[in-house]
Order: structure tokens, then sequence, then C-alpha cells
């Protein structure tokens, strides 16, 4: 009998990615695709399944909220899907199953499938979910944020390092990374990467910029009265953030960590 299989993913160009390379294994069968958590969760309590690829960011009902919300003995096997490796931690790589860090290679895909199989025929699936789930409900204490971003070019996957980014702005379903040696495209929304990325670090300053707080070199307003914020760089940001806030947030970081920032 092959495998049955259900595609999970909030992105209809992810879901199709997944698909076109699960069409190539023969030992699959594709029983569904669910477009957010809801959907997931419906499916998985009514529908035999044997192994899902979860994508863990999706909005309101993530990949570890269906986990949370299903017993022990409808959950399948779960390869979860990411584009952000702080989710490429102990959790995936020994409570789960398997994980794939976007973007993956077919190749990639295929090793997950084997795995999958040879965990159903060594029937080993239940102690693995077990504790998968005793994981997920465990209290958290630090929240893991983002600590690279994988860049795709055309020979490569590139890894850059959140603090040399600048800032990172937002462009339709896609988003530049802007640092002191040159920019980079990544697919994700602003939205979703923002809870990904430290408020240590990070703010939100405008509806399509996120900037790094150690590259303000001070605030600003200029003759219109609008607020900016000025990178060491010279680079001029503009914010429909407060000010006030910016600059609270400025002189007073987070616990644990402190910026050193002149402003006007």
């Amino acid at each position: 009998m092959k495998m049955k299989v259900l595609i999970v993913d909030d992105e209809a160009l992810a879901r199709s990615r997944i698909r076109k390379f699960l069409l190539q294994e023969p030992d699959v069968e594709i029983v569904g695709e669910c477009g957010n958590g809801p959907e997931a969760i419906s499916f998985l309590r009514n529908k035999a399944t044997d192994l899902a690829f979860l994508d863990v960011q999706m909005p309101e009902v993530s990949g570890f909220d269906i986990v949370r919300a299903l017993p022990a003995d409808k959950l399948p096997a779960l390869v979860f899907v990411t584009a952000f490796d702080q989710h490429a931690i102990e959790a995936f790589e020994v409570r789960a199953l398997d994980y794939l860090l976007k973007p993956f290679t077919k190749a990639r895909l295929h090793d997950a499938v084997n795995r999958a199989l040879q965990h159903l025929q060594d029937r080993s699936l239940a102690a693995t979910n077990r504790q998968l789930i005793e994981w997920i409900k465990s209290p958290k204490h630090d929240p893991v944020y983002l600590s690279r971003f994988a860049v795709k070019t055309p020979n490569q996957v590139l890894f850059v390092d959140v603090e040399d980014v600048d800032y990172i702005e937002s462009a339709s379903n896609y988003l530049v990374l802007h640092t002191r040696s040159g920019n980079h495209i990544v697919r994700e929304t602003l939205t979703r990467l923002e809870s990904s990325l430290s408020p240590r670090l990070f703010l939100r300053i405008s509806r399509s910029v996120i900037v790094n707080l150690k590259r303000i070199k001070c605030l600003q307003s200029n003759a219109g009265g609008e607020c900016l914020a000025v990178l060491q760089n010279e680079r001029q940001l503009p914010m429909t953030r407060g000010i006030r806030e910016v600059q609270e947030r400025l002189q007073y970081p987070p616990v644990g960590e402190t910026l050193a920032v002149s402003t006007v």
C-alpha cells in the first residue's frame, strides 16, 4: 500500500512545490492539501493519514498549534517545513520525524519520505510523536529567534546572519535584506517574519520596514515634519511609529542588552 500524505501550507506556491516532488515518489499517495491550521486539524481528525508535511509558520494557527490540538492517535508522521533556521533545533532533529528548510531540493524531500517509510515499517512512530507532544506542551522559558536567513541563489543557498542586516524592506511577498555588503531577496512576508526576530535587535518602524536597532545613528524630523531613522550609513528610513516610542526602545531596550545610540 502507498503511504497516504497530507500537505499543509498557507502558501499555494509552497504546496505546489511539495506536490510536484511528491508526485515523483512511487510509494506516496497525496490524500489532501490544506491551506491553514483549522483545515488541517479537521482533515487529520477525520481522514486516515500516514504522513503530513506541515508548515510551521502559519497565521493564527501554526504547525505547533495543530499538534497541540490533536490526540496522539490522530497524529501521522510529521515532517515540519520552515523558512527559518531557528526551527531546525533539537525539537525537530530529535523529537520530530524530520524537517525541511526552505528552499529544499527534491533529493532532500525524498530523504524525508524514505525516513517516514522506515518509521512506519518499524512501528516506531508512536514513540516519536509522544516525545514531540511532550516537548510542545512543556513550558518554554527562552524563545528561540531567527539567527540566520537562508537566501537561495542560482547555484547555492547563502546564509546571512541577522546581525549583518541593516534593515528589512517588504516587496509584496518578498523581502529585501539590506546589508553592508549588498542586498538579498527572500520569499517571505514582513508580518510572518516579525515574530521570528528578536525584539532586542529589531523593531518594525513602518508598515514596510523592520530595522536593526544597532544600525540606527539618530532620529530626526525633516522639513515636512516626517520622522526619520538615520542609519550609520546615512540611509534615511521614514517612520510611521511614534518617534518617542522608538527613542525609548533605543534608550531602554529589553532586559539583557544595551544599545548605544545618539538621538536628536
